[in-house]
């Protein structure tokens, strides 16, 4: 899909640099010319042999080369690609970008090019939440720079948050939409993510223990294949993915709303842990204690916006639903497959033993027309990876 393609690749001083070798490989296999510039920081990682011997051409790395800087190198190396990786964007890289800053041959180039840009972050996570890094971040986005990553996960320091590089496929996907090729091009996806909160008065409600790492990851899956993604999400601990038009809402009902508001799509993801039921006598003041007891609360049930979306007139030709399950998974994904009336079901355990519901992993069994498949334990952006594949296929 590459094909033709050339990309000048970055490789900053991280250790996910071992990342770009297979980045490196996997981006030549699809027929891309990839010319590397390693950094004196990346080269304490990854070797300029290895990183020579998979991209099968020469490594760049000193501002200084006269041979080159004769003819002004640095200048035609920026531009004779038509796509600029910087993998890993250690925060130090990116806080050069963010500053205009030009003292090494990576930042020159990342300086002199008007070709664009696409960096996958990589660092600590206490770098990665600093006020300096979301300072650089949000001017290289307002600059037009495109972002893939970083995921959650453990970190080589032993410490665990956001921080870790993309993987090389998901790095690949985002590279192919920057690029205009990704096989979801055109194509609109609502995706709805994260927990709602239904008040119990203005300082209560109810919710449950979603993340919304689940939604986000395939928000930004499918982003990546060249989806334009409408990115419906609660009050979610994770973040909108970059490259999304996310739209934020509390409660069940500006769920729907919002998702009715986004149609017309050519598929819709509900990945989102919607609340079944809402008070109904919600309170406008702060329930206090008294003499007589806990209050009395009445339920009302929330809208059904799977069901809705399913059996709605311009209804998404693709619509997959989440069965979130603690007994019987499969019988009771099989049900809400019926009831609901979607395509797909994607039905996973969420039994507090499984550490699923929050944490960074799942495992899923996905249920369509032609049968149930297993997808093992993954990290989540793996299995979001994987079903905005399956999405593309299906709309192919």
């Amino acid at each position: 899909m590459l094909a033709g393609k050339h990309l000048l690749l970055i490789v900053g001083g991280g250790i996910a640099a071992y990342k770009s070798l297979d980045l490196i490989r996997r981006a030549r296999a699809e027929g891309a010319e990839v010319t590397p510039v390693l950094t004196r920081a990346g080269a304490e990682f990854v070797t300029p042999l290895s990183v020579s011997s998979l991209a099968g051409k020469r490594v760049f790395s000193d501002l200084w080369d006269l041979t080159d800087e004769a003819e002004m190198g640095h200048i035609q190396l920026s531009r004779v690609a038509d796509l600029l990786v910087v993998a890993p964007a250690t925060a130090d890289l990116m806080a050069k970008m963010a500053g205009g800053h030009a003292d090494d041959l990576a930042s020159t180039l990342l300086l002199a090019t008007d070709t664009p840009v696409l960096i996958a972050p990589s660092m600590n996570v206490r770098m990665w939440e600093h006020a300096a890094t979301r300072r650089n971040l949000a001017t290289l986005r307002q600059d037009g720079i495109a972002v893939v990553g970083p995921g959650t996960g453990d970190m080589a320091c032993g410490e665990y948050g956001p921080g870790r590089m993309a993987e090389p496929s998901e790095i690949l996907d985002a590279i192919r939409a920057r690029l205009g090729g990704g096989r979801l091009a055109g194509r609109h996806v609502i995706v709805t993510s994260g927990p709602t909160h239904e008040p119990i008065d203005p300082v209560r409600y109810i919710a449950n223990r979603s993340s919304g790492a689940q939604g986000a990851a395939i928000a930004a899956a499918l982003a990546g294949l060249g989806a334009r993604v409408s990115f419906v999400t609660g009050p979610a601990e994770v973040p909108p993915p970059p490259g999304v038009d996310a739209i934020r809402v509390e409660t069940a009902a500006e769920m729907q709303d919002a998702v009715t508001r986004a149609l017309p799509a050519d598929a819709a993801v509900l990945a989102a842990a919607v609340a079944d039921w809402r008070v109904a006598n919600a309170s406008a003041h702060k329930m206090k204690k008294g003499p007589d007891g806990a209050p009395r609360l009445e339920f009302a049930e929330n809208p059904d916006i799977l069901a809705t979306l399913s059996r709605a007139p311009d209804r998404p030709r693709l619509v997959v639903g989440f069965a979130a399950e603690t007994d019987d998974v499969l019988a009771n994904a099989r049900a809400k497959l019926a009831r609901k009336g979607c395509d797909w079901i994607v039905a996973n355990d969420v039994s507090p033993a499984t550490g699923i519901m929050g944490g960074a992993e799942n495992a899923v069994r996905l249920l369509t027309p032609e049968g149930v498949e297993e997808w093992p334990r993954a990290p989540k952006a793996e299995i979001a990876r994987k079903l905005a594949h399956r999405i593309a296929e299906a709309l192919a």
